[in-house]
């Protein structure tokens, strides 16, 4: 139910510094100002849905995202749904399944070091993997080097 093109676009959300989640979207098109949206997760389809506590809003102060803390990957996947409400009028909801360990944005490798010696003109570099709350196998990361010559 509701007029289309009421319903949020462009729902994007990433994790990053391990457990930091924050969500964004667009008001949608035909939206007035007075359009209110609401954001509601779970981690499975058994639970029931909780409301975001921490909204983004834009200049109108409508909401446009949602700060999360404490997310944990173990559960594989999260549902997301975002309604709203305007004064006398539906709006359409979106609902979206995310599966969260594709949306981590990875903290670099962590205490890299390097260790050059003129006498035989090699360097070695040593690093641990990043920070992150699923991955059990220091084997699943791939590392790329860059290296430019000054």
């Amino acid at each position: 139910a509701g007029m289309n093109g009421t319903a949020i676009e462009n729902f994007v959300c990433v994790i990053f510094n391990v457990s930091f989640m924050n969500c964004t979207w667009h008001v949608g098109r035909t939206a007035s100002g007075d359009t209110q949206y609401f954001l509601y997760w779970k981690t499975s389809r058994k639970e029931d849905f909780t409301g975001c506590q921490n909204y983004i809003k834009d200049n109108c102060g409508r909401h446009t995202g949602c700060k999360f803390q404490n997310v944990t990957i173990e559960n594989k996947r999260a549902y997301f749904l975002v309604n709203g409400s305007r004064s006398g009028h539906n709006i359409q909801s979106y609902k979206k399944m995310i599966i969260l360990y594709k949306i981590e944005k990875l903290t670099p490798p962590l205490n890299v070091t390097v260790n050059c010696t003129e006498a035989s003109y090699a360097c070695e570099i040593r690093w641990q993997p990043p920070r992150t709350s699923h991955v059990k196998r220091h084997a699943c990361f791939k590392y790329e080097i860059a290296i430019e010559s000054k």
